[in-house]
């Protein structure tokens, strides 16, 4: 049991996925898990361990926003012995060639700040992604006929952000899409020796404006997962 975690000792398995939402945790081991188990409830923060193909997994919350995954990140490594931790999650896009439903796996994540910034001082750290699950993701979504954009994500410290100019600029360096975890998720795994990834699904469109209804969010993230899992173990 750790601060924020409430499983017990070996309740936890070496491969984590991490969904910001603990009721998105909770569809995914029912729906991608055998004998899944809630290993963890504090703070309304949801947990499952199950398996999938023979492997070991849990499937736990993160919650929203950097600070809140650099919690739960910190606790399943440190705590628990977690090796691979992989986010999945929605994004908005910001580049014309990625439409809504599409996969972005994600190399680097770029910010304005983490939790993790004092470490650094001046230095600026490039969080990035473990390349052997980066790889093993981008053959397992080929494999499925998914052609993923694979390449830079913007980890933002805010949702409701106004900043225009900020934007534009990320649009014109190639940066695919927005979200609120991964660059803090690379820096706390390259701190403790883990593997990390973040596989997307783009939810809504920055440019064009375009969101996806939340009825066809379920099947459209499906895909994800079954990535996710299948780089984990491939």
């Amino acid at each position: 049991m750790s601060i924020h975690i409430g499983a017990a000792a070996g309740e936890i398995a070496e491969t984590v996925l991490m969904p910001g939402d603990p009721y998105r945790a909770k569809w995914v081991a029912e729906t991608f898990l055998s004998d899944a188990t809630c290993i963890n409830e504090v703070r309304g923060m949801l947990g499952f361990t199950g398996t999938w193909q023979g492997h070991r997994v849990t499937v736990h919350g993160s919650g929203m926003g950097m600070p809140s995954l650099s919690i739960y990140a910190n606790e399943l490594i440190r705590d628990y012995g977690a090796k691979t931790l992989i986010r999945i999650g929605s994004c908005g896009a910001m580049q014309e060639s990625v439409k809504i439903r599409d996969v972005i796996i994600a190399m680097t994540a770029s910010t304005l700040s983490t939790p993790s910034q004092g470490f650094f001082k001046e230095l600026n750290f490039a969080p990035c992604a473990d390349w052997h699950l980066l790889s093993h993701a981008v053959a397992a979504a080929e494999q499925r006929g998914i052609t993923p954009h694979v390449g830079g994500i913007y980890s933002s410290d805010v949702f409701y952000d106004e900043r225009p100019d900020l934007n534009e600029q990320m649009t014109r360096h190639g940066i695919l899409a927005v979200e609120m975890e991964a660059a803090e998720l690379y820096t706390v795994a390259a701190r403790h020796g883990a593997r990390a990834l973040a596989v997307l699904t783009v939810s809504d469109h920055l440019l064009t404006h375009e969101a996806l209804p939340a009825a066809d969010r379920e099947r459209s993230f499906g895909d994800m997962v079954d990535i996710a899992l299948h780089a984990a173990f491939d």
